[in-house]
């Protein structure tokens, strides 16, 4: 299995005027230009997937509209509350194990430094790896089978500046 993880991209700032909630802040029009370079350049690259899933926060969920945009699956995203700030990546792997287990490759759009921890709890199998994910940033993880545990091989990790290299 492919894992790809997204963190999505630039948002409003927390505490600005008419989102009061953290959970409410969307993208900035700078954060949606580039989050559509960063979709088209994945596309270009060769990314699929079978399972876009997202946090159902405001920025992460316009951020995997335009992936489904791109990639012409809108439609059928998917939204976990394991993926909101503060949800749990354990409990994340549960879900996935349990309700999409037939699924091939997967995409998860969520925040920061949750997004970090998981990648590296499944690369090293303890969350202290130093790793930074740029917001519209995303990595790739090879993984035979999924678990809460040293699993996945690092394949790429990339901010959307190299993205809109690749372009």
């Amino acid at each position: 299995m492919d894992l790809y993880l997204v963190r999505h991209a630039i948002a409003v700032e927390r505490g600005t005027e008419g989102f009061n909630r953290d959970s409410d802040r969307p993208l900035t029009e700078k954060g949606i230009k580039k989050m559509k370079g960063v979709a088209k350049a994945m596309k270009n690259m060769g990314v699929s997937f079978d399972l876009l899933l997202s946090s159902p926060f405001r920025r992460a969920k316009e951020t995997a509209e335009i992936i489904g945009d791109e990639f012409e699956c809108r439609k059928s995203i998917k939204f976990s509350p394991h993926l909101a700030v503060g949800g749990s990546p354990r409990e994340l792997i549960d879900e996935i194990n349990h309700d999409y287990p037939d699924v091939g490759d997967i995409m998860l759009v969520g925040h920061e430094p949750y997004l970090s921890t998981l990648i590296s709890m499944l690369v090293s199998g303890h969350d202290g790896i130093p790793v930074r994910m740029k917001k519209g940033g995303a990595c790739k993880l090879s993984i035979e089978t999924l678990g809460f545990r040293r699993c996945a091989e690092l394949e790429w990790l990339m901010g959307p500046a190299q993205f809109l290299k690749e372009e």
